[in-house]
């Protein structure tokens, strides 16, 4: 297993793990057991979503982090893994730093695009074997 998959594989968990902690801490903080505030600015309804993002990503991510890990991956693969990894944190910094999730922010921008571009390099090595 190359280390750079097995630590970027490891920030994802940390992410989505560390995120579902935060919204059960903010949850008794409100006092709200389930849903969010539909405010957003609300922190319970940009915490959820950073969280909800997260878990949409992170799996897939990983799986294909540590499969392409396991077959010494070129050079080009690793930094596509660790540029999506820096994407899927610059996602969650700009929910939970914006002012309000109602206008749109470049740090998410940018964290969405790197997803889906280092998304789908990573797909395109999985199927060329690169």
């Amino acid at each position: 297993m190359h280390p750079v998959a097995l630590v970027c594989t490891a920030v994802l968990g940390l992410l989505l793990f560390g995120l579902g902690l935060a919204v059960s801490l903010l949850r008794g903080k409100f006092n709200i057991l389930i849903g969010h505030p539909d405010d957003p600015k609300h922190m319970m309804y940009r915490i959820v979503r950073a969280h909800g993002n997260t878990a949409e990503y992170a799996p897939f991510l990983a799986a294909l982090f540590l499969y392409l890990g396991t077959h010494q991956p070129v050079a080009w693969v690793l930094w596509a893994i660790c540029l999506t990894t820096a994407a899927r944190i610059l996602i969650v910094i700009g929910l939970l730093t914006s002012g309000t999730l109602a206008r749109p922010h470049w740090v998410r921008f940018v964290g969405a695009l790197g997803t889906y571009l280092g998304g789908m390099a990573l797909t395109v090595a999985l199927l060329t074997g690169s």
